[in-house]
């Protein structure tokens, strides 16, 4: 890892109009993961804590490589299966996060998703989207069936095609990118990014301070919004001292750094 290399974060979780929250969070360098459960108190929040719980051995390593994430999405996975739910009510949850990986002694980030929660990256001013949302309305989008527009009023935009334990399959994305000196990086479930546009997330991360500050703004501006879901929000700071004027390139200028779906999905396997 580079000499000069620091992070800084901060999290915030509201219930929003929800019963009880069932989103769950891990941060704590080097992973930074949100879950977000399904199938209510019983299910979902319990599925949630789950898949974070798996993460926790992470804790304080100096970094860590895309199989680490992998096997613990899988052993999240494997017990959420296990559990004892209501008839009707299978439990799983979506999954998101961020970790700081190593590629040839330069730092990386490692970006992994599946379902609807979502990371991005702050680099330069410039807000853009990392993971792509496993969701029927996402699918639609890409087979060129509804605009993004349209898909604002779709009645089953919150209908996710992969979670954690949901499916027979575990099917993650991991995304490798270059880590910038001055990034800011989100991790957030769909309650945020349900209320707020890209645009105004974007201004948030820019003009709000610190990571903490950044987390409280973005959680309020939800909940101002209407807050009709749980959300909660991890924002990182990437600190470094030796790379100042490095340029970072943007996620569409590093394909050659990134591993979304087939090709980590056959690199990883199955359950």
């Amino acid at each position: 890892m580079s000499e000069g290399f620091d992070l800084e974060w901060g999290v915030a979780t509201a219930t929003g109009r929800r019963s009880g929250n069932e989103d769950s969070y891990l941060a704590d360098s080097p992973v930074f993961v949100v879950a977000d459960g399904m199938g209510g108190h019983d299910a979902g929040e319990v599925a949630s804590a789950i898949v974070v719980e798996e993460f926790d051995d992470l804790r304080g390593r100096a970094s860590v490589e895309p199989e680490d994430l992998f096997d613990r999405i899988e052993r999240g996975a494997a017990r959420i299966r296990g559990l004892r739910t209501p008839p009707g009510r299978g439990a799983g949850t979506t999954l998101a996060g961020v970790a700081l990986g190593s590629r040839g002694g330069a730092p990386y980030w490692l970006v992994v998703n599946i379902g609807d929660s979502r990371v991005y990256r702050a680099a330069d001013g410039v807000l853009e989207q990392v993971t792509i949302d496993h969701s029927e309305v996402q699918e639609l989008i890409d087979a060129g069936k509804l605009t993004p527009t349209e898909a604002d009023g779709y009645p089953r935009r919150h209908v996710v095609t992969r979670a954690v334990g949901a499916f027979a399959e575990v099917k993650p994305e991991l995304w490798m990118l270059p880590a910038g000196p001055r990034d800011r990086m989100l991790v957030c479930s769909d309650g945020l990014t349900g209320e707020l546009s890209d645009d105004v997330i974007a201004d948030l991360l820019r003009t709000s301070g610190s990571p903490q500050q950044s987390a409280d703004a973005l959680v309020r501006a939800a909940l101002a919004q209407g807050g009709h879901d749980n959300v909660t929000v991890v924002v990182v700071d990437r600190r470094g001292l030796d790379d100042d004027d490095r340029t970072v390139p943007s996620i569409t200028d590093v394909d050659d750094d990134t591993l979304p779906r087939e090709e980590f999905e056959s690199m990883a396997g199955t359950s």
